[in-house]
């Protein structure tokens, strides 16, 4: 999950040309060395948050199958429960049966959108985040 005063440059490219950086970024992409896609939430013209789906795990595992962010004024509202749900789902059909996810041990908005979602706690990851698995078929 992203935190506030993480870098923002990538701002500038979609501001410049918003059609490309779409572009750049729809379908299943080769990141960190595995298949990946980026889903984007939005509520009319607004933008929600984004989440970020591993196909497959790395091969350290670092950072799990879903990633994702809720942007300020849409924290605290829901929205990272339903979007980490809906990517469950879309890793059920993917064919991923239990997703894994990482989560920094001071992140407390994230590990309760997690456990909502039903994560079982798995230890620590070489990057000193919390590891969750979660069961896929149970968000369908």
């Amino acid at each position: 999950m992203m935190r506030r005063g993480s870098d923002t440059a990538w701002l500038r490219e979609a501001s410049l040309d918003f059609d490309r950086f779409v572009d750049d970024r729809v379908g299943v992409r080769q990141r960190w060395g595995v298949p990946t896609e980026l889903l984007w939430f939005a509520s009319a013209e607004y933008y929600i948050g984004s989440v970020v789906i591993r196909h497959q795990l790395t091969e350290d595992e670092g950072g799990g199958h879903i990633g994702y962010h809720v942007v300020y004024p849409w924290q605290r509202q829901g929205h990272a429960t339903q979007m980490l749900r809906s990517a469950l789902g879309k890793c059920t059909a993917l064919g991923i049966a239990r997703a894994l996810l990482t989560v920094a041990p001071d992140n407390q908005a994230s590990l309760t959108v997690v456990r909502r979602n039903g994560g079982v706690a798995d230890g620590i990851n070489h990057e000193g985040e919390l590891r969750f698995w979660v069961d896929t078929s149970a968000s369908a």
